[in-house]
């Protein structure tokens, strides 16, 4: 009889996070017969979605009504007041919903502390299991939260060691409890099909020996100190060019920054684009700045891209993804100076060395893959087998 595993992972924007989920139920469905996947819908956020899960062998339950389109979705307090609005009208139909199914999985992703306090309300039988992703803040309330709930906890997972290392350090959970788990992230389907594709980019004024970089234009990102950090490596190399791809709330104060450093012929921003894999390809170097991350999915996918790899030494996925420097290039995150200073030494280094961090950046990409995630999580699920 099939086991039945729901994912719970509400969204307001498209994270890191949503990608990783999608990809992590698309990938138990894919290579395993033994159990029936379901992303719960909590409020309308996985509608979109729901033709390429049932294509991929995921299905979609909803979970109460569609509001998704009325929530604020930018600016903490505005976020903060729609995830209370989720919780508030989520909660009954969340005990109800997992009491009539009882699940054999509850995997939380995001919004995790509606899960967790409820777990006496689930059945028994349905295993919980925490996914910890990124730099957690441990405030009062969920430190005491995750430290009251570890014994009612069947698993924790995290993408990276380092960040594992983190958890049993604060002493929360029990250490035979916490799992390394990578991300699924890269579907080798999808990227070769995706590389082969080739774009008209005549309307863009650069079209190859670039740096790129790319994600949500969020203060995580840090493409504000990028910005500036540019600027000063092109003092000295003033022909250099920098494409800066994706969207969001600061994007107004990134077009001000770039005419403010006088960097118009310089750095270019163009929108999000579902086959980002093309611009990686016909980049140098792809930089990634972030103040924090879980792994840095992007840097992942340059990586199978054959990119040069540029990165903040931040918490907590992108130095244990680069080999601690033997991958790629690290400096120390959001430090004046230190970026524009490997920028530099980039462009001096041999071509034996960056083929040679480009190989093991490349094989550790493929630690990222659906089917060795799905191998990972395969064993975790059945380790103490019901």
């Amino acid at each position: 009889m099939k086991k039945t595993i729901y994912y719970w992972s509400p969204f307001l924007t498209k994270v890191g996070t949503v990608k990783s989920t999608l990809n992590s139920a698309i990938s138990l469905a894919k290579f395993s017969n033994d159990y029936n996947v379901i992303i719960l819908n909590i409020f309308g956020e996985w509608t979109k979605y729901k033709n390429y899960l049932e294509k991929n062998g995921v299905k979609l339950k909803n979970l109460s009504f569609n509001y998704y389109n009325l929530l604020p979705k930018t600016g903490f307090f505005k976020s903060r007041f729609s995830y209370i609005v989720i919780i508030l009208i989520s909660l009954f139909p969340f005990i109800l919903f997992l009491r009539k199914n009882k699940p054999n999985y509850l995997i939380a992703h995001l919004l995790t502390s509606l899960p967790i306090i409820f777990t006496n309300f689930i059945n028994p039988k349905t295993r919980l299991i925490l996914r910890i992703s990124g730099y957690p803040k441990l405030n009062f309330f969920r430190k005491n939260l995750w430290i009251n709930s570890k014994k009612k906890l069947y698993r924790i997972t995290c993408p990276t060691d380092e960040l594992k290392k983190d958890l049993i350090e604060n002493n929360i959970f029990d250490i035979e409890k916490i799992e390394t788990l990578p991300d699924a992230i890269i579907n080798i389907q999808d990227f070769k099909i995706k590389k082969i594709i080739d774009k008209d980019s005549s309307n863009m004024e650069i079209n190859h020996n670039y740096f790129l970089a790319a994600g949500r234009f969020t203060k995580q990102k840090n493409f504000i100190y990028l910005i500036k950090e540019f600027k000063s490596f092109c003092l000295e190399n003033p022909d250099e060019k920098l494409l800066i791809i994706g969207d969001g709330e600061e994007k107004v104060k990134m077009i001000e920054e770039i005419r403010k450093q006088n960097l118009s012929k310089n750095i270019f921003i163009i929108n999000f684009t579902e086959n980002i894999y093309y611009y990686m390809k016909k980049s140098k170097a792809f930089i990634l700045s972030s103040i924090w991350e879980e792994v840095g999915f992007v840097i992942v996918e340059a990586a199978l891209c054959n990119s040069f790899i540029i990165s903040s030494n931040c918490k907590n996925g992108p130095k244990e993804f680069l080999s601690y420097g033997d991958a790629g290039l690290l400096y120390d995150s959001n430090i004046s100076g230190k970026l524009s200073q490997k920028l530099k030494e980039f462009l001096k280094l041999d071509d034996k060395i960056i083929f040679k961090k480009k190989i093991k950046a490349k094989q550790n990409s493929l630690k990222y893959s659906l089917y060795r995630h799905f191998c990972r999580l395969l064993m975790i699920l059945e380790s103490d087998k019901f």
